[in-house]
């Protein structure tokens, strides 16, 4: 009986494991754990993986930088970018791993596979600005790189709800298809839609929140695309650095193009501007309706500077 007693306060006083990452809960595995054990059965160690050598000693490999977000952020811009840089091999278009099921299941071997070729000796960077606000896509991508180096960039909450509108206005006109006007998104009995899907991908401090859970602060470098477009050699020059790469991208990189109205670059006496849907003019909105916009996202914005200890110069 005295065994008994003492082995169940042992039990009692043992004191448990404080997990060091977000704890999962153990009553039900989650769906995203079940797609990552079938990826890691098929791609059950790195070395497992085939590597697609060139003749000249490139090969295609895991990125060790993700573009993550934000959609109209200038996520091309920033790409664009920083591949001048010799030490960095980008993925030409956007992969949807993390996000789109479809392209998950096929495990990491199919990601590897979009890859560009690159060298030892390269950064390889794929950009998908969807990651930012998928749920899911921060586990995903802490399961697969618990290093792996991130780069956000983000505009003023209310010119990327204008952008994002005006992004899906033109693909209806180029097919030849009607779309609502702005006001038709923004207002809903007579007060503004916070349901419109433009305006909740602007909620930044949401979406890092989900991020910070998995990677620290120092692991999410936050590009300011309002500078970008105004100025972009500083923030090029503070994204070498986060990367860690040597200062090779110079302001001789970059000209203003007059006809565009935006920056274009300049590569070993070659030039070459973003496609001509980049920098596209914003429909007319009601001041009225604009300066609620601004006060919606007063808030949300304030409680974003303090997450990153940071601020912006938003409205």
């Amino acid at each position: 009986m005295a065994a008994f007693l003492l082995g169940a306060v042992l039990l009692i006083v043992q004191p448990q494991i404080v997990p060091s990452r977000p704890a999962i809960n153990s009553k039900a595995e989650t769906s995203s754990q079940s797609v990552q054990r079938e990826l890691l059965k098929k791609t059950s160690q790195k070395n497992d993986f085939k590597e697609n050598i060139h003749s000249n000693g490139s090969c295609q490999q895991l990125p060790q930088t993700i573009i993550i977000g934000v959609r109209k952020g200038g996520t091309r811009a920033l790409l664009e970018m920083l591949s001048l840089h010799p030490d960095i091999a980008a993925a030409e278009s956007e992969v949807h791993f993390f996000d789109w099921e479809d392209h998950y299941r096929n495990g990491l071997q199919w990601y590897i596979n979009q890859m560009p070729f690159s060298y030892p000796h390269q950064i390889t960077v794929e950009k998908t600005p969807a990651y930012f606000t998928s749920p899911k896509v921060p586990e995903r991508v802490y399961n697969m790189n618990q290093s792996m180096r991130l780069l956000l960039i983000l505009r003023d909450p209310s010119e990327r709800v204008l952008s994002d509108y005006t992004q899906v206005f033109y693909n209806h006109m180029q097919k030849h298809k009607l779309y609502p006007s702005i006001e038709q998104f923004l207002i809903k009995d007579g007060e503004l839609n916070v349901n419109y899907k433009a305006i909740n991908r602007s909620l930044y401090y949401i979406h890092m929140q989900n991020w910070l859970k998995y990677f620290p602060l120092d692991r999410i470098h936050i590009v300011d695309g309002d500078k970008l477009i105004k100025d972009p050699f500083p923030e090029i020059e503070k994204v070498e650095r986060f990367l860690k790469l040597s200062p090779q991208i110079n302001a001789s990189n970059f000209y203003f193009n007059k006809t565009k109205g935006f920056y274009c670059l300049r590569d070993s006496g070659r030039e070459r501007c973003l496609h001509e849907s980049k920098g596209r003019a914003h429909p007319q909105v009601d001041t009225r309706l604009l300066e609620k916009l601004h006060e919606y996202f007063h808030e949300p914005n304030k409680k974003f500077f303090e997450l990153v200890g940071r601020t912006f110069d938003w409205h």
